[in-house]
């Protein structure tokens, strides 16, 4: 009998060698198994409460609850984004949203149209700056139950799609109704460019999407096309982005060869080194980059970027100290994670990322608020360093790692003008609504001004100004307080303008009113024109001090 053709044979020999693969495989793939060991546990947990729990609950409901709470357990950056939501937070970054094109203010229950887009779907139907929005699709929208978050759902659709909006107007009687076909509406990431001083350019950044450095690029080179040999880039508030962006941005500054960036995560591939071609176009130009505790991520990497080549100086206070790197995963049900995967570092080796505990959200929720207690906002000699984390710039100037980015020139936070009255207004929103009554009242005769100098000479002086804030405010519930409304004067005046200005010329207009009593731009002009931004720089944060 010949033995290899028989079946009866070779069948156990081949189930023995199925077997011995099956555990050799086992052993090489441990971790597999030990996640799908773990999401059989949990199934199990959820398939235990779903069939003997002594209530009904909603399975799909316990996940999205569980979850945020397992990620919660990770670090503080790493997040889950449920289904309904992935839309709106992608769209903030990716430079565009389906809509009208309108920004507007909820204000005595109602929506006031502030802005309207130019090109925009809502202009080319009619809608005006001062319209009061009242109805959406014949449904009434005003009364103090109505939310800006609901307006804007109710605004908010596909593009192609329309909306009856029923608007009242001043010069109007009836409810007019205008059909809006919805469509992309542009998000702009810089929101002012202009010359601020003689060859000095100012740029506002205020996040990293899609579009950044696009933006970016053409502000400089029409600011260059104006005499700008200086720029002024003014990171304050930019919680971050793509980090991408911010890496293009620096490269414009760095001549070839100089790191701007690198990572390190647990997967080798996530291991990047990104360093400048020399591809850029202002190599020559002077930088400075303003900062303050609500920079992160993507503005801590472009201001270590030009602080750690020496190409650049910065000016502010202590940034956020975000240093871990984001990955988004879509999940089945079109839900996403966005999980850390890495760490990135500044050219000189530092990893900005401030401490945290794995699940301890309270702690490191609570950091800004105990800067501002501890008085680091308001005093040099109050910043934390991390001693044990030193580093070296490409010219021997000593930066900190482990708590955001220290600052060349540190620039306390302004309190001037901050009174119990002043907050009291403020908390009240009567800024807003004062302004915006103002314009409703000579828009027709402002709307005309195209030029910010000019249109602030058409505005009431500063007392004037205050005074009829001050009895407009009585009127709506704060008593006259002198004493305290002298103090605030100055700062009431210029935050009311520079509001008037906003609703008339737009968000540029408004940063070049209020950057003209700025203590940290005037900081930066001053370092530019003296010379400072030129490194080697003497200037140099030593333990807990600054000298220059």
């Amino acid at each position: 009998m010949r033995i290899k053709n028989n079946p009866i044979i070779w069948f156990p020999l081949a189930i023995a060698i199925s077997i011995v693969l099956g555990i050799f495989i086992g052993n090489h793939i441990s971790t597999k198994k030990f996640v799908l060991d773990k999401d059989r546990k949990i199934n199990t947990v959820l398939n235990f409460i779903e069939g003997e729990y002594v209530d009904s609950v909603n399975i799909h409901d316990l996940v999205e609850q569980t979850i945020p709470k397992v990620i919660a357990n990770l670090d503080p950056h790493s997040y889950y984004i449920p289904a309904k939501d992935v839309t709106s937070v992608n769209d903030e970054l990716d430079g565009s949203i389906s809509g009208i094109g309108v920004t507007f203010s909820m204000m005595n229950d109602t929506a006031h149209v502030i802005e309207v887009i130019s090109g925009g779907p809502a202009e080319k139907a009619g809608m005006m700056a001062g319209d009061r929005i009242v109805t959406v699709n014949d449904s009434i929208i005003t009364g103090n139950l109505i939310s800006s978050e609901k307006v804007q759902r109710l605004i908010k659709g596909e593009k192609g799609s329309t909306v009856k909006i029923g608007i009242k107007r001043n010069n109007s009687k009836t409810i007019l109704n205008l059909d809006i076909v919805r469509g992309d509406i542009p998000i702009n990431t810089v929101d002012a460019a202009y010359v601020i001083d003689k060859n000095t350019g100012y740029v506002k950044v205020s996040k990293f999407g899609r579009n950044t450095y696009n933006e970016f690029l053409t502000s400089l080179v029409i600011l260059e096309s104006k005499g700008c040999t200086k720029f002024i880039i003014d990171l304050r508030g930019n919680a971050g982005g793509y980090m991408e962006m911010a890496t293009l941005m620096a490269n414009e500054f760095l001549s070839k060869g100089e790191m701007i960036v690198f990572t390190k995560g647990r997967d080798p591939r996530e291991n990047i080194q990104v360093w400048s071609d020399n591809n850029g176009s202002f190599h020559d130009a002077q930088v400075a980059v303003l900062i303050d505790e609500y920079s992160a991520s993507a503005s801590e990497i472009l201001a270590g970027a030009l602080q750690d080549n020496d190409r650049g100086i910065v000016v502010g206070r202590r940034s956020f100290g975000k240093g871990l790197v984001q990955k988004q995963t879509y999940l089945p049900d079109s839900s996403a994670l966005r999980l850390t995967i890495a760490r990135y570092y500044t050219p000189s080796g530092r990893c900005v990322q401030k401490g945290y505990k794995s699940g301890d959200d309270m702690s490191y929720s609570t950091e800004l608020y105990d800067r501002y207690s501890n008085g680091e906002v308001y005093n040099v000699d109050s910043i934390k360093v991390d001693k044990s984390h030193i580093f070296k710039t490409a010219n021997g100037r000593t930066v900190y790692g482990n708590g955001g980015i220290v600052p060349d020139i540190f620039v306390p936070n302004d309190t001037s003008g901050i009174t119990s009255y002043y907050i009291a207004v403020v908390n009240k929103g009567l800024l807003n609504k004062y302004s915006f009554e103002y314009i409703d009242k000579n828009r027709e005769r402002l709307s005309k001004i195209k030029d910010v100098k000019a249109l602030m000479r058409a505005l009431p002086s500063d007392d004037a100004l205050t005074f009829n804030f001050v009895m407009y405010a009585k009127e709506n519930g704060v008593p006259v307080r002198w004493y305290y409304i002298s103090q605030s004067r100055d700062l009431l005046a210029r935050q009311l303008k520079a509001m008037i200005v906003r609703d008339l010329l737009g968000i540029e207009a408004q940063y070049m009113v209020f950057n003209k009593d700025d203590k940290t731009v005037a900081a930066a002009l001053k370092a530019l024109k003296n010379g400072d931004a030129e490194f080697p720089v003497k200037i140099e944060i030593q333990g807990n001090k600054q000298h220059k």
